[in-house]
């Protein structure tokens, strides 16, 4: 049976930039001045891994580019080749030229020109002719690994290791190429069965065999074979490790054979699409919708046993949600580990020394949200490098360290996620802001101050920028809007704080997942709306205790704080009729606390109608000039309400 490219050519594509994550994360280690035995091998490992990933799949422009690679870091690992600052700036330029050829592999079968010119750069700086053809590498090379040369191969010292692939395993030669791979980073695999280039080149599902040499514990082993994935069960057994007992026959089941005795442990893991994922989602959307229907309906119908049946249908309804929503959390750590080598490269391009720290990568968020988060925080990071952190010269000039810190930090607050970009800059100059605000007809000419929202606002305007002369990283005005927009769509909200001299923090502040959430259902006029749970903080009864007049505006006096009020009335450009035509009293009337970061506000309803999971329905609200909503739901009736897009409020505050 042939291997068909077109059926996993996105599975080659995300294992390939898996390997990559590790390239450039062992790159800018050896950049950093790390012992370079560790890195190399590392970046080897995922050099080996890729080149047969691509000889599999036919991709054999790549597979040869990747070999080339190998050769360069295999003389590094010997000492033959000095790990100078050239050729480091040639390792960082071929992993960009690998990872673009991965990503137009399927459609491309030559060299693309950036691997023509990172190829080049190689053989400049690490030797080798200039006008010599990639070596022809195939499917069955077995690389760095032992082939088999006796009738008995796994004959000799060390630990056997017996896997077996899971049925649905895809890819299987490319994924036992894997398992040999992450087992030589505990020791030595002296041979395979069957050979390396025929594990490469199975197209079904199969078991094989390594003989390894290691001292490594059984588990450590285990766990190496099961990190590679889809594998249904894994047998070691060390007897090998003490003595050496010569065999006449050791049986390795392959392709057809009858299996392997399978271990007591089998795989936690299995891959599942996730067009499947967002398919399931949507179906449990549509039952919780159906469940608060019918918890309605059975309220009413005064059958205890009905009404026992059906609280125990919903008790169900809610687990099975619970269970799909946790199967769509990923760490944030899948994007955020592409980010340090966009700071070196941007820092580099801006001649500034810059310490990059990562924070809170196990923090889990929606996938969905995951994909769409990687644009803003690359704009914020550009930014901060851009604007914020100053010249090392001008660092030291200033008493401060030669290096600029940048922190990108993931962390839980409640129902919600913060993705924080901060750096020590110099902070937002406030004064540069307001002329160029002033010059743009953005604030009046008297404005001499703003707080941190207001100046937020300012700078999240399409176009505006304070940077004098346009480059490749900044200066289009492009990057907070883009931020700001992106939150926004995301049901978000983004919060900036900024001290002159000391740097700049901006938060991104999500839902943990977009499908369904929590939230708080008040009635103004005859129409209901929804407020996220993430952004009330408390209710109140509406009353002269706690609503009083400061200056003729009407304000919330919250323990002895002084808020703001808002009247949802107002804010929905229903007008006072709106109450009046149903009969609600301003006493009778009730407050709900809103927050977004440190600022909160009290908003005025009619009712409080309680707390319910919804399902969000997604719309573009500049187009269809809904600012204040962030997307719409069905409630338990069947009758829809909008949801409030919290942060909106705030700016008219």
């Amino acid at each position: 049976m042939s291997l068909d490219p077109s059926r996993y050519a996105e599975l080659f594509r995300t294992e390939s930039r898996e390997q990559l994550t590790a390239i450039n994360r062992a790159l800018l280690s050896l950049e950093e001045g790390a012992d370079p035995v560790e890195p190399v091998s590392v970046v080897f490992r995922a050099v080996h891994t890729v080149k047969g990933m691509s000889a599999t799949m036919g991709y054999h422009a790549v597979a040869e580019f990747a070999h080339e690679l190998e050769s360069v870091l295999d003389r590094v690992r010997r000492g033959d080749q000095l790990l100078a600052p050239d050729l480091m700036d040639a390792l960082f330029a071929s992993a960009d030229a690998l990872e673009g050829a991965i990503d137009v592999a399927s459609e491309q079968a030559v060299q693309t020109p950036a691997m023509i010119a990172a190829l080049q750069r190689l053989r400049d700086v690490a030797g080798g002719s200039a006008t010599s053809e990639f070596p022809a590498v195939h499917a069955g090379e077995p690389g760095a690994l032992v082939e088999i040369a006796a009738s008995d191969p796994l004959d000799g010292p060390g630990v056997i290791v017996r896997v077996r692939q899971s049925a649905e395993t895809v890819l299987p030669g490319v994924r036992a190429f894997m398992t040999v791979q992450r087992v030589r980073a505990l020791g030595d695999v002296a041979a395979t069965h069957p050979p390396v280039g025929q594990l490469q080149a199975a197209t079904e599902p199969m078991a094989f065999a390594m003989r390894v040499v290691t001292t490594a514990s059984v588990d450590e082993i285990e766990a190496a074979v099961r990190s590679a994935g889809d594998v249904s069960s894994v047998e070691v057994d060390v007897t090998g490790r003490t003595r050496h007992e010569s065999r006449s026959t050791i049986e390795v089941v392959a392709e057809g054979a009858e299996a392997a005795r399978p271990s007591a442990r089998t795989t936690r893991h299995v891959r599942i699409d996730l067009a499947r994922l967002d398919a399931l989602m949507n179906l449990i959307g549509e039952l919780v919708i159906t469940r608060g229907r019918l918890l309605q309906l059975t309220a009413t119908n005064g059958d205890p046993a009905l009404d026992e049946a059906m609280q125990m249908a919903a008790r169900l309804v809610s687990d099975l949600q619970t269970e799909i929503m946790t199967m769509r959390m990923v760490p944030v750590w899948q994007v955020f580990d592409r980010f340090p080598r966009l700071v070196r490269d941007a820092a580099r391009q801006l001649n500034k020394d810059v310490n990059f720290v990562v924070e809170g990568k196990e923090i889990e968020l929606d996938r969905s949200l995951l994909d769409e988060i990687g644009e803003p925080v690359v704009h914020l990071l550009r930014n901060a490098i851009g604007h914020g952190i100053e010249s090392p010269a001008a660092r030291v000039a200033a008493g401060k360290p030669r290096s600029g810190r940048l922190v990108l930090s993931a962390a839980r607050d409640r129902a919600a996620v913060l993705i924080r970009v901060s750096d020590d800059g110099r902070g937002i100059d406030r004064a540069r802001v307001l002329a160029r605000a002033r010059a743009a007809g953005l604030v009046d000419e008297g404005t001499r101050d703003v707080d941190d929202d207001a100046l937020f606002r300012l700078i999240a305007q399409p176009g505006f920028s304070t940077a004098e002369e346009v480059s490749d990283l900044s200066g289009r005005g492009v990057g907070i809007d883009v931020v700001q927009s992106k939150a926004r769509a995301l049901g978000g909200s983004v919060e900036l704080k900024s001290v002159p001299g000391e740097g700049t923090t901006i938060t991104i502040r999500l839902p943990v997942t977009l499908a369904i959430v929590r939230a708080l259902l008040a009635r103004s006029g005859a129409e209901r709306y929804a407020l996220p749970l993430t952004h009330v903080r408390e209710t109140l009864e509406y009353g002269d205790d706690v609503v009083q007049h400061v200056k003729g505006k009407r304000v919330l006096i919250l323990r002895d704080e002084v808020l703001p009020l808002l009247d949802l009335r107002d804010v929905v450009q229903q007008g006072a009729r709106a109450g009046s035509a149903r009969g609600v009293a301003e006493a009778n009337r009730e407050i709900v606390v809103i927050e977004r970061g440190e600022r909160r506000s009290g908003l005025v309803v009619d009712e409080l109608i309680g707390q319910q999971d919804i399902v969000v329905k997604q719309f573009d609200a500049a187009r269809d000039g809904l600012a204040l909503f962030s997307g719409a739901t069905i409630l338990a009736d069947g009758a829809p309400a909008l949801i409030m897009d919290v942060g909106s409020l705030f700016e008219g505050s």
